[in-house]
Formats: C-alpha cells, sequence, structure tokens
C-alpha cells in the first residue's frame, strides 16, 4: 500500500505560512530588545555568567554552600558592571585620511576628530579603530559640549596592500572586562599602499625610433612612411597624386605609403610564486612593472599589462597601480610562457613586449616565451632577483635583462635601448 504524502507536505507549507508572520515578530522583538543587551556580553562575560549558571545549579541540587556564594559573587560581579556601560553615546566623529594612495615607505597619516554633542559633559571613553588585522585604541578625556577633540595616527606602509581603516568605534567597559558596549562612527576607508616605483626617463622607456612608430611591411593609401609611387587607380585619393612625375610620364602617378605601428607596450607580469627565489623578488618584478608602466602612461603612450590572472586596467596610473597593489601572487600550473602567450593573443599589434620574470625561468622557457611573440616585436624579458648584479645577455633575438634592485632598472634599460 502507497501512502500518500502530498496532504501531509501542504499541510506543513500552510504551517509554516501561517507561523510566518509570528517567526519575523520574534525576530525583530529579539533584534530590537535581546539582541542589544546579549551583543554587551565580552567573550569573558559570557564564561562568567555560564559558570555563575552551572554554579547556581550545583548549589540548588546538591545544596553545595560554596556553589550558591560563588554563584552570588558572579552575580553581584556583573550588577558592579553594568554602570559602566549605561547611557547614550552622543559624539561626532570623522575619520580623514590625508591620502588614501601612498607608496611603499611612505607616510601614511590621519586624524579622528570628536566633538562631544550633548548638552553636559561626557566621561572619558576609549575609541576603537582597526586597521587592516590590527586595532588602535585612543583614549578620551572628559568632554565638554562642542569643544572637538582630535587624535592623529601614522600607518606603517612597509609592504604592498590594500588596508581597511575603519570603521570608529566607541567602546564602554567595566573594568573586569565582563560587559562591553559599542557604536560605529564611521565607515571604513581603503588605504592603498602602491608599489614603490623609479622614474625611468625617456632614453630608458622609449624603444620606438620615429616618433609615429616603426614601418612594417603593409601598404596603405595614407600614413607618414612614404614607400613608393604607382600608377592612379580609380578611387585613389587626389590628393596624393604626385604631379611631377605624371608631368613627366604623362601618366597619372599617386604616393603609396607604408603602415606604421603606433607606439603600443606591453607588460607581462608573471605571478607565479614558484618561479620567483623568495617573495621579495615578486615585490621587486611588481615594482619593475609598475616602473615601466607608470612611465608609458606619463608619456601617454598606449599600454596594456596583464598576468596569468587576467588583464590590468590601465586607462590611468592610478588604475594600474591600484590593480597591481590588488595583485597576490600563488604557486599555479600557468607559466610565464603561459603569459606571453596570453600577451601575444591579447596585444597582437604591439611595438615592445616586456616579460617580468623570476629567477627560476630557465632559458628554455625564455625563449620559449619569446617564440610566442609575433614576429616584428621587439621583446625584453627582465629577471627580478633581489641582490643580482645587472647583467644583460642575449637569447636569440630575446634581450635578458636581470635586475637585482628597483634602483638599477633606468641604468639596465639604458645600455639596453643604446
Amino acid at each position: 500500500m502507497r501512502i500518500r504524502l502530498r496532504p501531509l507536505r501542504e499541510a506543513g507549507e500552510l504551517v509554516a505560512l501561517a507561523a510566518a508572520p509570528w517567526v519575523a515578530r520574534a525576530a525583530a522583538l529579539y533584534r530590537r530588545r535581546v539582541d542589544p543587551v546579549a551583543s554587551t556580553v565580552s567573550p569573558l562575560g559570557g564564561l562568567v555568567a555560564a559558570a555563575t549558571a552551572a554554579l547556581a545549579v550545583a548549589g540548588a541540587v546538591w545544596g553545595w554552600q560554596e556553589a550558591t556564594a560563588a554563584a552570588l559573587l558572579g552575580v553581584a560581579l556583573f550588577l558592579v558592571s553594568v554602570p559602566f556601560v549605561l547611557g547614550r553615546s552622543t559624539y561626532a566623529v570623522s575619520l580623514d585620511l590625508a591620502r588614501t594612495r601612498v607608496a611603499v615607505g611612505d607616510h601614511a597619516v590621519g586624524s579622528i576628530e570628536v566633538v562631544n554633542t550633548a548638552q553636559r559633559p561626557v566621561l572619558p571613553s576609549l575609541l576603537e579603530l582597526p586597521v587592516g588585522p590590527v586595532t588602535a585604541l585612543f583614549h578620551l578625556p572628559r568632554m565638554r559640549p562642542g569643544v572637538p577633540h582630535e587624535e592623529l595616527f601614522t600607518i606603517p606602509t612597509q609592504r604592498r596592500a590594500v588596508i581597511v581603516v575603519g570603521p570608529v568605534r566607541s567602546v564602554r567597559a567595566d573594568p573586569l572586562g565582563l560587559l562591553r558596549r559599542q557604536v560605529t562612527w564611521t565607515d571604513p576607508q581603503d588605504l592603498y599602499v602602491h608599489p614603490r616605483t623609479a622614474v625611468l626617463g625617456t632614453s630608458a622607456a622609449g624603444f620606438i625610433r620615429d616618433l609615429e612608430g616603426m614601418p612594417t611591411n603593409e601598404l596603405a593609401s595614407s600614413d607618414v612612411s612614404f614607400h613608393a609611387l604607382r600608377e592612379y587607380v580609380p578611387g585613389d585619393d587626389r590628393r596624393h597624386i604626385h604631379w611631377k612625375t605624371t608631368a613627366r610620364t604623362g601618366t597619372l602617378m599617386v604616393r603609396q605609403f607604408e603602415e606604421t605601428r603606433r607606439a603600443h607596450l606591453a607588460v607581462c607580469l608573471s605571478a607565479n610564486l614558484g618561479e620567483y627565489e623568495h617573495d621579495d623578488d615578486f615585490e621587486l618584478a611588481v615594482s619593475v612593472a609598475g616602473s615601466i608602466g607608470r612611465q608609458a602612461l606619463a608619456e601617454q603612450r598606449e599600454l596594456s599589462a596583464l598576468t596569468q590572472r587576467g588583464p590590468l586596467r590601465t586607462g590611468s596610473p592610478r588604475r594600474f597601480l591600484d590593480d597591481l597593489t590588488r595583485l597576490q601572487a600563488a604557486a599555479m600550473r600557468t607559466t610565464a610562457v603561459d603569459a606571453a602567450r596570453m600577451a601575444a593573443d591579447a596585444v597582437p599589434n604591439a611595438s615592445v613586449v616586456f616579460l617580468v620574470v623570476g629567477a627560476h625561468v630557465t632559458p628554455t622557457q625564455l625563449r620559449a616565451a619569446a617564440a610566442a611573440i609575433p614576429p616584428g616585436i621587439r621583446t625584453f624579458a627582465i629577471r627580478c632577483h633581489t641582490g643580482a648584479a645587472p647583467a644583460r645577455a642575449s637569447i636569440a633575438d630575446l634581450d635578458v635583462l636581470t635586475v637585482g634592485a628597483l634602483d638599477e632598472l633606468a641604468p639596465v634599460l639604458r645600455k639596453a635601448a643604446a
């Protein structure tokens, strides 16, 4: 005999539908009445409350007077702690970062301004400012109405990172740490610690021999690179007719031009951590890629930048460095050779390609990466190895530059451009 469950399922759905408003009301009541009280109990306070309840049960069941006394002591501690968290916080708080984008090693400073908006003085309290994984503490004195109080702070910027600063919270807590009441006053702000970059100069970053670009084998009817004369064909622009040759030969002759390749730089940065000796080498590679890309954008050249994780935004130096700041290296299967192939597919008309890699990339891999770049595109591989002596070598048509510090990048590029 088969049991039909559909009526039971429909009945359960009807019950759930009828109970939904009551459940919503109970949840709203909990959030409005219970949660504000429960959230003030600190982890230590929760542990003490649980121990107090257990001792009270033990004293009632087994008649242990010691347990009952300890439970009463726990209740007394909570009663003493309550006055420390009572009262309404009446502050106007503002968080101001002098700069939201700094380079590694620069000073990142900010300030917190607090104003008492009440009609009477407020007791001393505590402010918390989360800065990344740590929390800074500021002690507010007794504040009179309308009198601002300012706290200055400095954020260390030893490493490239996106640091979340804030939100600013005011905290009231009892001396024992059983109860803790906090109020959030500001929104969090992002602080971008950009990689350190170097100024390369035109001679180090140009690599383009003429103003409009290097000529190619493609012929065009109009450009700036003159190639030859040919007979007029219907449809040709009459402005390109060469009248002196036409008068001499008696046949309409027009100018033929070569297409030129515009200055388009491609920076291909390997984000495979296994290709670097250690983390500092990858940070050096990020700085090298950032320096080349920033110089290209400053010279208003077209720039494309990508890694194994995808392309980077190059609409402005700020967006480019923001994406480099967010970039994280990881051990992955895709290598620098795969990144070079991605660059060849994404930027087939580049004039110069920079492959920024680690010291563990072998000459065989560099040769394969260079082979993935279309012919006619000048390619440079920059090996980043902290502490290594600057050097230059060649693998077939590929120029391999070794950089051990960011300050060495400009001289090495100048020698390669010579």
